[in-house]
């Protein structure tokens, strides 16, 4: 039987443009669990894109590990509860390409043989996008006021890019932060490894794709290395500071590019204790 949960919000939502949208956040459990200072850098860039931002206590994991390990009950369920607690919202946005993508691609073909909730679907996902992408393709925001000084080089997430398009916003977002440099990571649109499941299933594979990864990084000359989703951040950060480890070199910081754009920085970079 189809769990029937009673919606969050009554509010009408149309898909007319909004001067001030209300924007539901969805956080991810990784940037909950694991760096929250993502989710404040998101709050604060869409507020200052004329946004109110909401964040739905009751929210929680997309469905993504489970739809990726063909447990396709428990992420419809998932994915219903999400439905009911984003749909009353102009837009939900998201820092990350696979959360994103689990929302706004798969939801609709997850929920496909019911079609009450194949609508509901459909309509959030023409609702949700990546953090970058909504203030670049749809706020039109192309300048932020920040500082970052160094050399930066930037991954692209797998589902962020394939899945969403983004490649050229978070590029153009960054050459207006004052005292960075971009260097181009060869390789850039190649997959890091992580995958979700994919590097515990497949763990020898995964630790060859990033490896080869860091090498690349550390090709550049970069000192920070920038992405838009947490997992891959997490993976190429744990392999970078365990060669930098075994070479006796000076550790590459690693952050979420939401970070860099919202002046954020304060926090130590991803996988390390302190400056």
């Amino acid at each position: 039987m189809t769990p029937k949960f009673e919606s969050e919000s009554s509010r009408l939502v149309t898909d007319s443009p909004v001067s001030k949208p209300r924007v539901g956040l969805f956080v991810t459990c990784l940037v909950d669990l694991f760096r929250p200072s993502v989710g404040f850098a998101a709050v604060k860039l869409l507020e200052e894109a004329g946004c109110e931002v909401e964040v739905p206590g009751l929210q929680t994991c997309c469905g993504q590990p489970a739809f990726n390990s063909g447990d396709r009950a428990d992420a419809a369920t998932i994915a219903q509860r999400t439905i009911v607690l984003f749909e009353g919202f102009d837009y939900v946005v998201v820092p990350s390409g696979s959360c994103g993508g689990m929302i706004r691609e798969h939801y609709p073909e997850l929920l496909a043989g019911d079609p009450a909730w194949a609508e509901r679907a459909r309509t959030l996902a023409g609702r949700t996008w990546e953090l970058i992408s909504f203030l670049y393709d749809v706020r039109g925001l192309r300048q932020v006021k920040a500082r970052y000084d160094g050399t930066i080089t930037y991954h692209d997430s797998c589902s962020g890019l394939r899945e969403l398009g983004v490649k050229q916003q978070p590029r153009t977002l960054l050459a207006s932060v004052q005292g960075t440099k971009l260097k181009e990571l060869p390789g850039a649109e190649t997959c890091c490894g992580f995958g979700g499941t994919f590097c515990v299933k497949y763990p020898e594979i995964s630790d060859k794709m990033v490896e080869g990864k860091a090498e690349d990084i550390l090709a550049t000359g970069a000192d920070t290395l920038l992405a838009g989703d947490l997992g891959c951040l997490m993976n190429m950060a744990g392999k970078l500071k365990r060669m930098h480890s075994e070479r006796g070199t000076r550790a590459t910081r690693v952050r979420h590019v939401a970070e860099v754009l919202a002046d954020m920085t304060g926090e130590p970079p991803i996988g390390e204790t302190g400056q």
